[in-house]
């Protein structure tokens, strides 16, 4: 019968110290043509193209009365082509026609069988000097249409 040794030393005591911070990653940048349905984590460059608000109501019961949920749909793009944005409620202020930014962990989801881009708690919008690319709006990808099919083996 073997046995098992477990060690219980610490960062501390193997010569690392345990407040340091592991080293942040590069960005690695995508383009919107990149784009596939059910991915996330992506950090891309895109001018701000139209916007559109879809809702403006008092949330739930349990949020203070003063909050409003304000939902707006953004087309954004780049050179390679373009995607809906859902951005909310402080977003909705930093995605005016016209400017470029960056978005930080975005991910995709899926809204009636098209892409939309959005960024959670977890990501982060940045608006930076514009950008001097040429937006290619033929390739929109919030236009098609994508159906899950399940495959019984």
């Amino acid at each position: 019968m073997a046995t098992e040794a477990y060690s219980t030393t610490t960062g501390q005591q193997q010569g690392g110290s345990a407040a340091a911070k592991p080293a942040l990653r590069k960005p690695v940048f995508v383009k919107v043509d990149s784009l596939k349905p059910g991915t996330y984590g992506h950090t891309l460059v895109v001018k701000v193209l139209q916007s559109n608000n879809v809702s403006n109501k008092k949330l739930r019961p349990r949020v203070p009365k003063n909050q409003n949920s304000r939902i707006a749909e953004i087309l954004v793009g780049d050179e390679t082509g373009t995607i809906l944005f859902t951005a909310r409620n402080d977003q909705v202020e930093s995605m005016n026609p016209g400017n470029t930014v960056i978005l930080r962990n975005a991910k995709i989801d899926m809204f009636k069988g098209s892409m939309r881009l959005a960024v959670d708690k977890w990501g982060r919008i940045d608006v930076t000097e514009p950008a001097t690319f040429v937006v290619k709006e033929e390739n929109n990808l919030s236009l098609v249409e994508y159906e899950l099919v399940n495959v019984v083996e």
